[in-house]
């Protein structure tokens, strides 16, 4: 992208104040929340020892997720005066509620598989952690989307769709690790399909970016993405030819697709602060609109109506 000067050379948005429990918190949501819909489907097919684990990944994911959102906000009375109001339109509201009763539900599930005691709404709490899976695993690509920042910003319609692939893959390899071969074959088949789904969906997101999408070829967008697309194909390569048959080539693939989806989520983060950092993301493509005449701008001029006798330069719009 040319070299765009903004105001005495300063960047025109402020970098996001976040800290980096945030993208491993978009990662832990992901997949404890993929994690729940597997489990619940495996658990209607009959596949009992998969859903016997999943339900732990799922718990032990989603359990850790609240200490990164509130080790960022920096005290716990923040989190939980988030849950004093439900405002539809605020993705961090929504998000926060799904967040808790997705936690209690799949605390509840997990219980009544574990434990050896009777849990109340146990079996009930199961359909119900696995339908907020998905907003959970989805909610955090409309959080960052709904910001100003112009890597994130102009990809909303790309995220959901990237961080729902992430989450799967990491759900289905997490659980692959955790589970026999012999049982795992649906997790490892969620997880091939999300890599897949990952990597085509990422790369069409910075194609159709185009000159926005340069924060992800630079500096530590550009290694964490490297790292991701490298541990995302080798994990999917050892856990689809080798995952059926060997318990270690399941596990490593499994662990390596699981950093895979994380150095995902980290390269994303990273190229929003690049992204507001650097003028040319938000001057230039508002100005190309403007020349464009796609929307109006003090810098276009504005045809007068017919018999508009007024003197003087052309008038310009001051939108």
């Amino acid at each position: 992208m040319a070299e765009v000067r903004s105001y005495h050379g300063q960047p025109v948005l402020k970098e996001p104040t976040w800290t980096w429990e945030i993208p491993c918190y978009f990662f832990t949501g992901g997949l404890g929340g993929a994690a729940a819909g597997l489990s619940w489907l495996c658990e209607l097919r009959g596949n009992d020892e998969l859903a016997r684990r999943g339900w732990l990944v799922s718990l032990s994911a989603i359990g850790v997720s609240p200490a990164f959102l509130i080790s960022d906000l920096g005290r716990p009375s923040r989190f939980y005066n988030m849950l004093r109001m439900f405002k539809v339109t605020s993705p961090m509201s929504v998000g926060s509620w799904i967040l808790s009763f997705n936690g209690a539900t799949a605390a509840a599930a997990a219980a009544q598989e574990w434990l050896d005691v009777p849990i109340p709404f146990g079996r009930a709490a199961k359909p119900v952690a696995a339908a907020l899976g998905l907003p959970l695993s989805t909610y955090t690509a409309a959080l960052i989307a709904n910001t100003a920042i112009p890597v994130w910003h102009e990809a909303r319609r790309e995220l959901p769709f990237v961080f729902a692939a992430g989450a799967a893959m990491s759900a289905g390899a997490a659980m692959v690790a955790a589970s026999p071969v012999s049982c795992a074959a649906p997790a490892r088949r969620l997880a091939v399909a999300g890599a897949v789904a990952e990597l085509g969906i990422e790369r069409f997101m910075e194609s159709r970016l185009g000159s926005l999408g340069e924060p992800y070829h630079q500096g530590a967008p550009r290694t964490f993405s490297w790292v991701s697309r490298v541990a995302t194909a080798a994990g999917a390569g050892l856990v689809g030819l080798a995952g059926a048959r060997s318990r270690p080539a399941a596990v490593a693939g499994g662990l390596l697709m699981c950093a895979g989806a994380l150095a995902t989520r980290w390269s994303i983060y990273k190229a929003g602060f690049a992204s507001a950092a650097d003028p040319a993301y938000v001057v230039g493509p508002q100005r190309d609109r403007i020349a464009a005449g796609e929307r109006p701008g003090a810098a276009r001029t504005v045809a007068r109506a017919p018999g508009d006798d007024r003197r003087g330069s052309p008038a310009t719009s001051t939108v």
